[in-house]
């Protein structure tokens, strides 16, 4: 009987070490695929990349400069405006706002902002501003379209959601997301400020692999819930290792938010509609299932993805976003696609 036991303790180490061996080839083999096409990508990789699988790191690389003159190099702490990643973020406050019952998502938005006097106020609900069918182009000029009958991705609805979350909570929203970050700790992200942006990157704009600083910046105090957090590839891997593994929002929450009325296409995540969420896209027509979202403005570059069978984050962040719109995202998708051909999603 002894023996039979030391048989079977035998086998299972044998299997547990057969294993690990097995990920660690597979993790091996990638890193070595991810290092040579980072090093012929053109236009070249100006930014960090982060892979991860069961909330352990299995990849990083940084690339290019967090500051072209004083010759500074990135590094993988470096910060990065993540712009419309941001958007991800306000929707899980908003969600909070409704696990406590302060808020509804189907309400008119009306009810949380009587300062407006829009007719259609008293039409677009909150649901709608999360999932970009409400149809808001201008303040002043009349709705595209009926509010929950089509998709037009913009920057108008998020900064509602912002002054939403303040009206509900009755904290600014960039204490909320402190308050977040702070439970999360993730220590390095936070909502920009001119006079809080601590060691953030200076973005760029690349013109035929020439880069030029980016002057301008987006971020204002009403378009911080659409586009101001400043974050890590680190952090974001905290970030997704928390929202996916039910450690923010109750379950019917997180249900809410990947649940679906509405198509869109984006040529990151290929030629097919696919479903928009709540600040999230959720992917079903390639190979492999995932979840995720892209940023861009300023001179930074987003993209976030989650793959949800095989428990990856993939997670890249660029200080520059080239001139041509045909290159946007460029190093990132090609990043991507050598993902889903990999073994690590399996």
């Amino acid at each position: 009987m002894k023996s039979i036991l030391r048989l079977s303790s035998l086998f299972s180490i044998l299997f547990l070490f057969s294993n690990c061996n097995s990920f660690a080839q597979k993790k091996d083999n990638l890193n070595t695929q991810l290092d040579s096409l980072i090093k012929v990508i053109e236009p070249k990789l100006n930014g960090v990349v982060l892979i991860s699988k069961k909330g352990k790191t299995v990849y990083t690389k940084a690339a290019g400069f967090a500051d072209l003159d004083k010759k500074t190099p990135l590094t993988i702490d470096s910060q990065f405006e993540i712009m419309s990643n941001t958007r991800q973020i306000t929707a899980v406050l908003i969600l909070k706002e409704v696990e406590q019952g302060r808020i509804d998502l189907h309400t008119p938005i009306k009810k949380y902002l009587p300062y407006l006097t829009q007719t259609w106020a008293d039409t677009i609900t909150i649901h709608q501003l999360l999932n970009h069918t409400h149809g808001i182009v201008d303040l002043q000029k009349p709705l595209l379209f009926k509010p929950g009958t089509d998709f037009k991705y913009g920057n108008m609805g998020y900064p509602f959601l912002g002054k939403i979350i303040e009206y509900s909570s009755k904290k600014s929203y960039s204490e909320m997301v402190r308050l977040l970050f702070k439970k999360l700790k993730m220590n390095n992200t936070f909502c920009y400020t001119k006079d809080n942006n601590r060691n953030l990157v200076t973005g760029y704009i690349n013109n035929k692999n020439n880069l030029e600083k980016a002057e301008n910046t987006l971020i204002t105090p009403d378009s911080a819930p659409s586009c101001g957090i400043i974050s890590t590839v680190n952090d974001l891997a905290i970030w997704n290792n928390n929202l996916h593994k039910g450690k923010i929002l109750k379950p019917e929450s997180y249900k809410l938010m990947l649940q679906y009325n509405i198509l869109a296409q984006h040529n990151f995540f290929g030629k097919e509609k696919e479903g928009y969420g709540y600040g999230i896209r959720v992917i079903e027509h390639e190979s492999k299932k995932y979840l995720g979202h892209t940023g861009l403005g300023d001179g930074f570059s987003s993209v976030n993805l989650y793959f949800p069978e095989s428990d990856v984050s993939m997670i890249v962040l660029e200080n520059q976003m080239n001139d041509n719109r045909d290159l946007f995202y460029d190093a990132p998708f090609k990043i991507k696609n050598l993902l889903l051909k990999s073994d690590l999603l399996n």
